[in-house]
């Protein structure tokens, strides 16, 4: 792909956004950001030319892909935990609407590659065993079923000459400075000093920084090789949560707890208090969903896109969250 190609990028504004649009620049792309929000300030200069839009609205989507190369998909409602049934709706609307709109819009402008990032997510819990790119997905929440049919209506997408021209990128669970979600909350806990382990913690977890993501996105967006095919992205590693909780100790310069809690009593407490939340019609300071999801084993090989595509991850376990800790510490969010 030509290096002066216009990338458009959906979803820019959310937690990896920055990364991804920032990588691009550097890699000699310009680009267009496609958001509900304006980009943030830490974005400067590096987010190009800005529109306000909507990925469900043709109308929004059509004039910003206009005279691109390629798209890069983040927009798409995330995973909430313990989802109320109306969000369905909404899920499908953004995660699969948003996406067939997108796809659209990019093949009739002639785009030579559109990259939407998914989610291991869609797996399953991998129960002892290691999964990959063939493994058959066993989605259960609602965005985990709607990123798995956002997936294959772009590894459908065809150019005029009938060739794939979707990639899809399955992340490992991201961190970095800007992301939120569990290991925010876990990080944020350590650092408080009031976070109790459940369970023994010898689960495996499959994570990666977020700078690495926007490395492989640029990766894939560019490789011949790429186009019709799905990659795991991660650091290349399985660790049990035990390890990345003495992992992000050790950047907070905090002790690792010593004692942990079992699980089936507090994931037992956790029902009854679900049940006294619904009889007050109040929210649960705990469910059972969290505790199910802290306790998943989630071994996710991505030696695929390292084989294929030369992606070497350059963050481990430690040194990204240290940088992520630093970088934390400096905006003075710790």
């Amino acid at each position: 792909m030509n290096p002066s190609d216009l990338i458009l990028v959906t979803g820019a504004t959310g937690a990896v956004g920055p990364q991804v649009v920032s990588a691009l620049r550097e890699a000699g792309h310009p680009v267009r950001t496609l958001s509900l929000d304006p980009p943030p300030k830490e974005m400067g200069s590096d987010a190009g030319e800005t529109r306000i839009g909507d990925v469900t609205n043709p109308a929004d989507v059509e004039p910003a892909m206009r005279g691109v190369g390629a798209v890069v998909h983040l927009a798409a409602l995330l995973h909430i935990v313990n989802p109320t049934p109306d969000l369905q709706q909404r899920y499908e609307k953004v995660n699969v609407g948003g996406t067939a709109v997108v796809v659209d819009a990019a093949a009739r402008a002639g785009a030579r590659r559109i990259l939407l990032f998914s989610t291991i997510a869609v797996y399953g819990d991998s129960r002892g065993r290691t999964l990959d790119e063939d493994s058959p997905p066993a989605p259960k929440t609602f965005y985990e079923r709607t990123k798995w049919d956002a997936e294959r209506l772009v590894l459908g997408a065809r150019n005029s000459d009938g060739l794939p021209i979707g990639t899809v990128l399955r992340l490992a669970a991201v961190y970095g400075p800007r992301v939120k979600g569990n290991y925010r909350q876990l990080l944020n806990a350590l650092n408080g000093g009031y976070f109790v382990p459940i369970g023994s913690g010898r689960n495996r977890r499959t994570l990666v920084h977020d700078r690495d993501v926007a490395r492989a996105a640029v990766l894939a967006l560019d490789h011949p090789r790429a186009a019709g095919k799905l990659f795991n992205v991660s650091d290349g590693e399985f660790h049990t949560l035990q390890e990345i909780i003495a992992v992000m100790c050790g950047a907070l310069g905090r002790k690792a707890p010593r004692f942990s809690l079992p699980v089936r009593p507090v994931r037992f407490a956790a029902g009854v208090l679900e049940s006294v939340a619904r009889w007050g019609r109040v929210r649960s300071p705990v469910v059972r969903a969290t505790i199910d999801k802290y306790t998943e084993d989630v071994a996710v090989d991505s030696r695929r896109i390292q084989n294929e595509l030369g992606f070497v991850p350059t963050f481990d376990l430690k040194t990204g969250w240290t940088e992520t800790v630093r970088e934390l510490k400096r905006s003075g969010e710790i």
